[in-house]
């Protein structure tokens, strides 16, 4: 299990917590946003800087929202966002998907983003977000499923991108194709009422590309992937400055298209209850 910091596949380089920071409601939890309602409290699982949990806190508001991550340094970055922007309905604590630190039936929406693709044990996870989840509220996962990327021009450095990616994944012990799978892992954490979907993020404008390509020509050289990859004997460094290159060539490249395909699953908890919040005062 993943259970801290230096665990973490990823790792928290500057290019990693950027690529997190572009995240919202409307482009990474869609699947969810309907169900949100005033008064609702919330908990963000792996929140990483903040971004989806501060969008999260706008609109349950006055409901409170909590975002657990094991990395100090982003959550400090979530606390000071959070006073730029005036946020005062949320708090950010440093804890585990796989113990969190909450009553049973304590939320009425548990939500995490591009979490059980970094687990060990998805669905020890899972098990736990249901059980601190109250009867008739929600829990909302989403993951990448990397084997589905796509882009063009084709380039055979970026397929070597891909390859590498996903064995550092695999040599970690964790799933690079989640997506395909988060329905098997919730029924398998015990969820019996769950709406599965996809979405796609597309970078196909010349800021996104800029910023996607940007962050991956930095992130393959410079982070605990980089590292994982030569170390696992995944790569060499000259390999990985090849790849960055690569990725420069087709961030400035005016046909460059990339997209990245998710699972997601809506799993509600069975129980009686309504599906709004308590009330706006609990």
């Amino acid at each position: 299990m993943v259970v801290d910091e230096q665990s973490y596949g990823q790792g928290h380089a500057e290019s990693v917590v950027r690529s997190q920071t572009w995240r919202t409601v409307d482009n990474s939890a869609a699947h969810l946003a309907p169900h949100l309602r005033r008064g609702q409290r919330v908990l963000d699982v792996g929140c990483g800087p903040g971004t989806i949990t501060l969008d999260l806190a706008s609109r349950v508001a006055p409901g409170q929202v909590e975002g657990i991550d094991l990395a100090e340094a982003v959550l400090d970055r979530a606390r000071r966002a959070a006073g730029e922007e005036g946020v005062g309905n949320v708090r950010f604590a440093r804890g585990s998907a796989y113990e969190i630190d909450a009553e049973d039936d304590a939320f009425d929406v548990v939500h995490a983003h591009q979490v059980l693709l970094h687990l060990t044990d998805p669905v020890a996870a899972l098990s736990e977000f249901l059980r601190v989840t109250r009867p008739g509220g929600f829990v909302a996962v989403r993951d990448t499923d990397y084997a589905g990327c796509m882009w063009w021009p084709a380039d055979p450095r970026l397929d070597r991108w891909l390859q590498i990616y996903r064995a550092v994944a695999r040599g970690n012990g964790t799933e690079p194709d989640a997506g395909r799978r988060l329905l098997a892992w919730a029924h398998a954490a015990g969820a019996t009422d769950v709406t599965p979907s996809a979405s796609i993020w597309c970078h196909s404008t010349p800021d996104e590309r800029a910023w996607w390509g940007g962050m991956w020509a930095d992130r393959i050289l410079d982070s605990r992937i980089a590292e994982q990859a030569v170390e696992g004997g995944h790569a060499s460094r000259a390999e990985l400055a090849d790849i960055s290159s690569a990725w420069r060539r087709w961030s400035t490249d005016p046909d460059g298209w990339f997209a990245i395909p998710h699972g997601e699953v809506l799993c509600r908890v069975a129980g009686a209850g309504p599906s709004g919040p308590r009330t706006e005062a609990s």
